[in-house]
C-alpha cells in the first residue's frame, strides 16, 4: 500500500475559474507539495543504513524476549504485528483499497474535502483512491469497491475514463487512538529488556516517519545511558 509524505510549500484559495473544473464543489484550495515515492525511497534508506555500518537481518519472532540477550535494546516498529507481539488491544487495521492506472496526461493532485477520493499522479502510474475500512483484515480486492473508486475519481477528473492498465491494490494501515512512541522496560526471571515502541501511525507513517525516528532514537539514547549507569553501579 503506497503512502505519501507531503510538505506543503504554498497554499491558496482556488479561483472561480479553477473551480469550473469541479462543478460539484463551491470551494477549493490549491497547494504545491513534495511527493515521496516509497518504491524508490525505501531502497535508498536501506542503502543508507548499510553504508552507515548497519546490519539487516530477516527473522520471524513471536516474542520480543527471543531477541535477548543477542540485543541489549529493542525498537519495536512492528506495525500491526504489535497487536500480537506485545499484546496491544488498541491496535487495529484500517483497510485501504485503491487503483493504480496509466494516465500519463494527469499531472496534478486532486482530492475531495474528506480526503477519501483522490487522484495522485506519480513517476510510473496514477493512484486512485480510496477507502478507510476499520477493523477489516481482508487483503483481497473488492470489485464493487474498485468500480466505486473509479467512478468517484472520474467525477473529479473526467479524463480518467481513458485510463488503462488498471490494477487493484489493498493494504492495511496500523491504526491506534494515539501513536505509541515510548519506552518500556520488560522484566522476566531477573533479566531486563529495554524496549522503545514506535508504531500505530495509521495512514500517516511516511508523512511523520522522520520525526518519529528522531524521537525513537532519542529514547534509545536514554536507554543506553541507563544501561551504562547500571553497569557502572554494579561494578562498585
Amino acid at each position: 500500500m503506497p503512502f505519501w509524505a507531503d510538505v506543503v510549500l504554498g497554499f491558496r484559495k482556488m479561483t472561480e475559474a479553477e473551480l469550473t473544473r469541479f462543478p460539484q464543489h463551491v470551494f477549493g484550495q490549491a497547494f504545491t507539495t513534495l511527493k515521496c515515492e516509497t518504491p524508490a525511497y525505501l531502497p535508498w534508506l536501506e542503502k543508507r543504513v548499510k553504508r552507515s555500518g548497519g546490519l539487516l537481518l530477516t527473522r520471524r519472532i513471536e516474542d520480543l524476549w527471543e531477541l535477548h540477550p543477542s540485543f541489549d535494546i529493542v525498537v519495536n516498529c512492528a506495525g500491526l504485528g504489535s497487536q500480537q507481539l506485545v499484546g496491544d488491544p488498541t491496535l487495529a487495521p484500517v483497510r485501504g483499497q485503491l487503483l493504480r492506472v496509466q494516465a500519463p496526461w494527469v499531472k496534478h493532485f486532486i482530492r475531495d474535502g474528506s480526503g477519501l477520493t483522490y487522484v495522485y499522479p506519480g513517476a510510473s502510474h496514477v493512484t486512485l483512491g480510496g477507502t478507510r475500512q476499520k477493523e477489516d483484515w481482508n487483503l483481497s480486492p473488492d470489485a464493487e469497491i474498485s468500480r466505486d473508486i473509479f467512478s468517484r475519481c472520474c467525477a473529479l477528473e473526467p479524463s480518467l475514463h481513458r485510463a488503462y492498465d488498471i490494477k487493484e491494490k489493498v493494504g492495511l494501515r496500523p491504526y491506534r487512538p494515539g501513536v505509541r512512541l515510548q519506552k518500556e522496560l520488560l522484566a522476566r526471571g531477573g533479566q531486563k529488556l529495554p524496549v522503545v515502541h514506535n508504531y500505530g501511525h495509521g495512514s500517516g507513517g511516511i508523512s511523520v516517519h522522520w520525526g518519529s525516528a528522531l524521537e525513537a532514537a532519542r529514547l534509545v539514547s536514554e536507554c543506553v545511558r541507563a544501561l551504562r549507569t547500571s553497569a557502572s553501579t554494579s561494578k562498585l
